[in-house]
């Protein structure tokens, strides 16, 4: 992207979504993006002039010091990149150098531990295409992906399992998949948030949502092309009492893939196909939180909510959390500052 087009990015008041986004993690509610090195983003949560080099964009510069400048406004982010290889220490310390205390990270565990069969792709070598031997190995999970963290666990949100769509191949019976995922979440070590995201919607059953309830483990509701609605996954008997938080992604629309939507949206700086359902679902998880005090119920019905929205939902996360963000309606709540733009469901390309 030539960082000159940012000047057409639609304007953000950084300083009060900052505001609202601070309002809600104190109340344990996280919102935040899928990942965040987006340079389609210039001018509406980065500021170009701070990647100048002698008075020309870098995007090395904005690569490596992006990440202070999304922790000025969001308090969470999504890390994609724990999916494709082992997070080192030095790459973990990094991350959590760059943000304040406040800030949560949630990281999507090596495709190393979740994959039955690696896909063929060229990322994995030798092994494309051929069965996974550390398919749930607690040990190397706990070995290779957890000790980095020991040191920042205040700062960890959520640990993401997430499990590619399994054919025939992987597993004949969904039945043999939970057997063997409950054996791996029972040998996991304790006192993380762990979460269980699945691709295979015929898996969300009763049976699958009472396992991860016993081991404290939560569902991440997942809006992705092949799964039901999040609206409907949040129905589901038991989806949303697996623990003691609530992990939710937004990711794709329902029947679109990932490359149909990166071609769609890309270079993410604007909405381009606004999802209601889907903003509504995600206002629905976190409502019943920010109403606590004017509904006093008992303290542990109260929950840590964890919302990640993608680019490739709507085309710009940005503007679509700043749209459930108007449907919560803040400012009724006790917090003050006005909304971030005129309340509708659809956002104007100029926020105000």
């Amino acid at each position: 992207m030539n960082p000159s087009a940012a000047s057409s990015a639609p304007f953000i008041d950084r300083s009060l979504l900052a505001a609202q986004l601070r309002w809600l993690a104190e109340r344990e509610v996280f919102i935040g993006t899928s990942s965040w090195k987006y340079e389609g983003w210039l001018g509406s949560i980065y500021s170009p002039d701070r990647y100048l080099t002698r008075g020309k964009f870098s995007q090395a510069r904005f690569e490596r010091d992006c990440l202070y400048e999304h922790a000025e406004t969001f308090s969470s982010v999504c890390v994609d990149a724990g999916y494709y290889r082992f997070p080192s220490p030095k790459y973990v310390a990094g991350l959590m150098e760059q943000t304040p205390d406040h800030y949560r990270f949630t990281f999507k565990v090596t495709d190393d531990i979740t994959a039955r069969t690696f896909p063929n792709l060229p990322r994995h070598g030798d092994k494309a295409g051929k069965r996974n031997e550390h398919f749930l190995n607690a040990d190397l999970f706990t070995r290779a992906f957890l000790t980095p963290f020991a040191s920042f666990k205040s700062k960890v949100g959520v640990l993401i399992f997430e499990f590619s769509h399994f054919h025939a191949r992987d597993f004949e019976r969904g039945r043999d998949f939970m057997e063997a995922l409950d054996q791996f979440l029972g040998a996991l070590p304790k006192g993380w948030r762990y979460a269980v995201e699945i691709r295979n919607r015929n898996f969300l059953h009763p049976d699958y949502f009472a396992m991860l309830k016993s081991h404290g483990v939560g569902h991440v509701i997942n809006q992705w092309a092949r799964m039901p609605d999040a609206s409907e996954q949040m129905a589901m008997p038991g989806a949303m009492d697996c623990a003691d938080f609530v992990a939710a992604r937004f990711l794709l629309k329902q029947g679109r893939s990932y490359e149909e939507a990166v071609k769609l949206f890309s270079p993410y700086t604007a909405t381009k196909e606004p999802h209601e359902g889907a903003r509504e679902a995600a206002a629905a998880l976190i409502r019943p939180t920010v109403e606590y005090d004017l509904k006093p119920a008992p303290k542990h019905s109260r929950k840590a909510i964890f919302v990640y929205v993608n680019n490739r939902l709507e085309g710009n996360s940005l503007q679509t959390i700043i749209a459930i963000l108007v449907k919560l309606q803040l400012e009724k709540f006790g917090f003050l500052p006005p909304s971030i733009m005129p309340p509708s469901s659809n956002p104007p390309a100029t926020l105000l």
